[in-house]
């Protein structure tokens, strides 16, 4: 258990690198037939499950201390057949690795362990309209899959996860056809766009519609091996600034305000409940002023509802954040886990349909459970700042899933008299 000490905040801290860009930037390393290496790498347990993956398929990985990476891609034919690629409790890792799994012609199988295992996953065996076999377990892990995809037409509903559709446009440039990809439902838009970002970087195109509902990828593209410096983590970064909207101020260093991130949204959020902001080029800085309460749409975001709960938990009174069902199939029921925990803090949520009410009030001294939650870990932190006592977190290493420093941080940037 871990107690956060009522503080104000104040100081500079420099973002965790993104763990969803140094997701995809891995898979593209490993697509490219030649060496790639990737800067201000991020080292927590998603991070590393995915260099685990490619090391698995044949890459060849050498990390230092200054977070760089250098790898050795094996292009599309290299492939190790036949292995096991433990996914761990990485989604991303899970449904963007079995396309890329699926350009080989021997059965590889993905496997997950904790919260994974009861995530949904039926959405992979899409691949059959490619002429692969793809099985999983009644719509969960394990995935076993064998390719070798060649390319076609594919229809992909993405209202439950776009990591998918992300897989397909990273595996697909590769394939002797060319391909069509029709999406229904798409709700994490920033993230494809992502994903299309990094596709250039490494000298990949892919065609699509105004909406992102129809994705023309040329086949027989190659990756270009390269240097890539991962952006930092607007995701992790949104506690650390909410912190500061909160208890003082805060800047937070190697953050790019014209990121195409889906998180950057905390920034509108901030705006709008009143808190001072200034951006410059490469960092953010956050100060408290009165703070009113908000109502904000998070389906395209939802991985902003913790923070954003902890900042309406300062808001005198009721905010209301939509989007609610796309907390469904995180690492915990995060909308029960929130409400459960926020609870114990004194702090009223209330959920309706595809809403969450948040009732603004003091926080009361509590032992609170992360429910192996990275996010909720950081979201009850954040709140216990302005606490009447010291707040307890069990199970607070989770956070080690997308930012091991974070209380490291917290604590870097606790005001002390």
């Amino acid at each position: 258990m871990r107690f956060v000490i009522p503080s104000t905040v104040k100081g500079r801290v420099a973002a965790p690198p993104s763990k969803s860009m140094m997701g995809r930037a891995v898979a593209a390393a490993l697509l490219a037939d030649g060496t790639s290496r990737i800067a201000n790498a991020s080292f927590c347990d998603d991070g590393l499950t995915a260099l685990g993956i490619i090391e698995a398929l044949g890459a060849r990985i050498h990390k230092d201390e200054k977070r760089l990476v250098t790898i050795r891609g094996t292009g599309r034919q290299a492939l190790n057949p036949g292995v096991t690629l433990d996914c761990c409790e990485s989604g991303l890792c899970m449904r963007m690795f079995t396309p890329i799994a699926a350009l080989q012609d021997k059965e590889v199988i993905l496997s997950a362990s904790g919260s994974l295992r009861a995530r949904p996953m039926g959405m992979v065996e899409d691949l059959g309209a490619l002429g692969v076999s793809c099985r999983t377990d009644h719509g969960h892990a394990p995935i076993t899959v064998r390719g070798p995809m060649n390319g076609g037409h594919v229809r992909v509903d993405a209202s439950i996860s776009s990591q998918l559709l992300t897989g397909l446009l990273m595996a697909l440039p590769v394939c002797e056809k060319n391909s069509l990809i029709s999406v229904s439902g798409l709700k994490s838009a920033p993230y494809v766009l992502m994903t299309i970002e990094l596709l250039k970087y490494f000298g990949v195109g892919v065609h699509h519609d105004e909406h992102l509902e129809k994705f023309l990828v040329s086949g027989n593209q190659t990756y270009v091996p390269s240097t890539y410096t991962v952006e930092g983590d607007w995701s992790g970064a949104s506690f650390l600034l909410v912190a500061g909207a909160t208890m003082g101020s805060v800047t937070v260093t190697g953050l790019n305000p014209a990121s195409t991130q889906a998180d950057r949204a905390i920034l509108d959020v901030l705006g709008h409940v009143g808190a001072s902001i200034e951006t410059v080029v490469d960092s953010v800085s956050v100060g408290r002023k009165e703070l009113k309460p908000f109502q904000y749409d998070a389906t395209d975001c939802p991985d902003l509802f913790p923070p954003l709960v902890a900042l309406a938990s300062s808001c005198e009174g009721k905010s209301v954040i939509y989007g609610l069902e796309r907390l469904t199939h995180k690492e915990s029921d995060r909308a029960g886990a929130l409400a459960s925990e926020f609870a114990k803090l004194g702090i009223v949520i209330k959920t309706a349909g595809n809403r969450m009410e948040v009732y603004g009030g003091g926080v009361r001294e509590a032992v609170v459970d992360a429910h192996n939650d990275h996010r909720i870990a950081m979201a009850c932190a954040v709140a216990a700042l302005r606490a009447k006592g010291n707040v307890g977190i069990n199970g607070e290493a989770c956070v080690s899933k997308s930012y091991p420093g974070f209380f490291s941080d917290l604590e870097a940037i606790r005001a002390t008299e």
